[in-house]
């Protein structure tokens, strides 16, 4: 078969439309959609009215199966809550391929499937049908034994055992060596084609025990940069637009993850504010996001507002549309959405490069990769980016060669 011909595509997900990984999955079935292919989704859990996205299993097996992965989790990391879903098992799943959807797809394209969604058992029986399955990692659990993503932890290297996440049932023969051992199985009996979202996650990949010997292909996640053109109809805040010259915007799903590294955020702005005032006296920082804690925000020295989470996409829009600098001091980021949004919108990034935003940035370029860690090089960046004045329409054109969501779409459909 070719690529342009007709095919019939099943993309499972645990999502449709909550987090990232879910969001960019169902942007992946539109564009296939948009190329003329058969392309649905079946998930764990559905919040969306498209016909094309269909629900796995009845609500008391999905809620069971759900438990028993996080019961078995509990007793195996020492009744530890607090890291209970840094990990994933996939000793639990649904019946996936059995569904009829699957019976006469051409290919499955697997995302995101933790959480009882898709376990290793199935994930064996979907591959033993003979049909072409390709595994697009949005973050690094198909590398590591049971964690999400592994930090400084380099135990995936060998065969994962001592997991940090296990506490004091943490062993050299532990829950995480026992699950590799299985991922192990399921990789060296099937042709598993994997698909990685940036390069530093291929190069993750290369690295670990269990996928050094693959072949990995770098497909980025698709982005509609239509959405996030670099003009609104209508300001952010009237506030916004007559008191500040300078936004500086910074945006997480939780402010308050540590993995976000808002602390480096925080200092950077303080530098600029004890050395720059100048910069400060015309700028505000706004943060956008999630956050549990009232504190966040008290060593904070620099203007600032406090957004909570922006729903709305318009509005989001036209927060993008003001920003000057997109900032994100991320200490890890399997690709970096806050970052694509906002150069798409014409903000001129700035963050570390631990992750998939080298793939994004073009040092001095596009935009600024801070020293790792170094808020005072973060500072740095904020002063060029503020001073560089970049033309924002060849920001959004840069998004819109890289992650053009048609241009993807094909390329995953190359796999085939």
């Amino acid at each position: 078969m070719t690529i342009m011909e007709k095919k019939r595509i099943v993309l499972l997900s645990h999502n449709d439309l909550l987090g990232g990984a879910a969001i960019v999955t169902y942007r992946l079935m539109k564009a296939l959609h948009e190329l003329g292919h058969e392309a649905d989704m079946l998930v764990f859990n559905k919040t969306c009215d498209n016909p094309h996205v269909h629900q796995l299993g009845t609500r008391p097996v999905r809620g069971w199966r759900f438990i028993s992965e996080r019961a078995g989790i509990m007793m195996r990391n020492g009744f530890n809550r607090r890291d209970l879903f840094k990990i994933s098992t996939a000793s639990t799943g649904m019946n996936i391929h059995r569904h009829p959807l699957v019976k006469k797809a051409d290919a499955i394209f697997v995302n995101w499937v933790n959480q009882s969604t898709v376990s290793l058992k199935e994930m064996q029986r979907i591959c033993d049908m003979g049909k072409p399955v390709i595994w697009t990692m949005h973050d690094m659990w198909c590398m590591t034994g049971i964690c999400h993503h592994a930090y400084s932890c380099s135990n995936y290297l060998q065969q994962c055992g001592d997991c940090p996440y296990l506490g004091p049932k943490a062993a050299p023969g532990d829950l995480s060596h026992k699950i590799w051992l299985k991922k192990k199985k399921l990789y060296d009996s099937t042709d598993i084609r994997f698909v990685a979202v940036s390069n530093w996650v291929k190069q993750c990949a290369h690295n670990s025990s269990l996928l050094r010997d693959k072949d990995i292909t770098v497909i980025h996640n698709a982005f509609p940069s239509d959405l996030f053109r670099t003009y609104s109809d209508k300001p952010f805040t009237i506030e916004t637009r007559n008191r500040f010259k300078n936004i500086i915007a910074f945006g997480a799903a939780k402010l308050d993850d540590p993995v976000k590294g808002l602390t480096y955020a925080i200092d950077a702005l303080n530098i600029l504010m004890n050395e720059a005032p100048e910069i400060a006296a015309g700028s505000v920082a706004v943060f956008f996001g999630k956050t549990d804690r009232d504190d966040l925000f008290h060593k904070l020295r620099f203007p600032h507002l406090a957004c909570g989470t922006i729903n709305d996409h318009t509005v989001l829009h036209q927060l993008l549309v003001q920003t000057k600098v997109i900032l994100s001091t991320s200490l890890y980021e399997t690709l970096g959405g806050t970052l694509i949004e906002g150069m798409s919108a014409g903000a001129t990034p700035v963050s570390f490069g631990r992750g998939g935003q080298t793939d994004i940035i073009d040092h001095k370029v596009t935009g600024y990769i801070a020293e790792y860690c170094n808020p005072r090089d973060v500072a740095e960046g904020i002063k060029w980016a503020l001073a560089a004045n970049l033309d924002r329409e060849k920001q959004h054109e840069t998004i819109l060669r890289r992650f053009n969501a048609n241009d993807i779409a094909l390329r995953y459909l190359s796999l085939i």
